[in-house]
């Protein structure tokens, strides 16, 4: 059984053969469980936490898990650590342990791009990231590996963070012009795609802001009472979510507009299975505005951990 690190993670994947590799893996036949969240106990103002992602398709068995103490003193320990243990699926037999949490960030971005080359318009070339975690310069590279883009607004609550990934990807890539903004209004209306992946639980994308033809994805928020974008974009737009049930039991974005009586849960028209199988219609106008909300699958960690297996063995 191979143990494969964050190095080897890191090493074997790129984009856009992993965009590649979620599409196909979406479009075609698998399981995947409800994922299983247990807090560790009852005392009060305690949110340590055990989380089992399980799900399999034609070739492998995968099961993420990870924990969660989000009181871990730094920098001797990290708030989550996590672990993918890979299957085949034909005999049962355990394949490899992998890094979990480097291959989060690999597949999150690549959903990411994933979508925006179903749903964005396909000479895009204006991208606007909110964020400025680890996360972001995964996001970037995935978006640039499916559109044209010919620049990149950063933006973050602190500006310096901002100011930070925009320097690092303008020394790398001479052919794109990056820029951190301020001024979110005006980006808004400016962008071509629009990534939010910040820990807001306000919105922070207003459907004012966003102008017809705009791709939106909203990545940051698992709370059903939390949101990243207003209720006015969501009911203008084109609405997608990586799964239904996902969407209508963590996506506030959603659930707040139904709440609200704004919207139903039909406004949702699909699910990524769908996008990626065909089963849906998708952008059909230039002039429509589509948004995309992301909780995370389990086969997403199939796909990256998976991938990383075969790129060394």
């Amino acid at each position: 059984m191979k143990i494969i690190s964050a190095d080897d993670v890191h090493a074997s994947l790129s984009y856009p053969a992993m965009v590649d590799a979620l599409q196909e893996a979406y479009s075609g036949s698998f399981s995947m469980p409800p994922r299983q969240v247990f807090l560790l106990d009852d005392e009060p103002g305690n949110h340590d936490a055990f989380a089992v992602l399980p799900s399999w398709n034609d070739e492998l068995i995968a099961v993420k898990s990870f924990t969660y103490f989000p009181d871990n003193p730094p920098p001797e320990f990290s708030s989550l650590y996590s672990k993918i243990m890979l299957f085949d699926r034909k005999h049962g037999e355990p394949l490899a342990l992998v890094d979990g949490t480097s291959v989060t960030f690999w597949r999150t971005a690549g959903i990411s791009g994933l979508t925006s080359r179903l749903l964005s318009r396909e000479d895009s070339k204006t991208l606007l990231l909110l964020g400025t975690g680890n996360l972001a310069p995964y996001i970037i590279k995935a978006q640039l590996s499916v559109r044209p883009i010919e620049r990149v607004m950063t933006w973050g609550r602190t500006p310096n963070k901002a100011k930070a990934i925009t320097e690092q990807f303008a020394n790398e890539n001479k052919a794109v012009r990056f820029e951190a903004v301020e001024d979110l209004q005006h980006a808004c209306g400016e962008a071509d795609i629009i990534v939010s992946a910040t820990g807001s639980h306000e919105p922070l994308v207003l459907g004012d802001w966003v102008t017809p033809g705009t791709h939106t994805d909203f990545i940051g928020n698992h709370h059903a009472t939390k949101r990243e974008c207003d209720t006015a974009l969501v009911a203008k737009s084109k609405v997608y979510a990586d799964s239904y049930v996902n969407c209508f039991k963590e996506a506030g974005e959603v659930l707040v507009p139904i709440d609200e009586g704004a919207i139903t849960k039909d406004h949702i028209l699909g699910e990524l299975t769908e996008m990626c199988s065909g089963a849906v219609k998708l952008r059909e106008s230039e002039e429509e505005i589509t948004l995309f909300k992301s909780i995370g699958m389990a086969l997403s960690d199939l796909v990256g951990a998976g991938a990383a297996y075969r790129a060394i063995t």
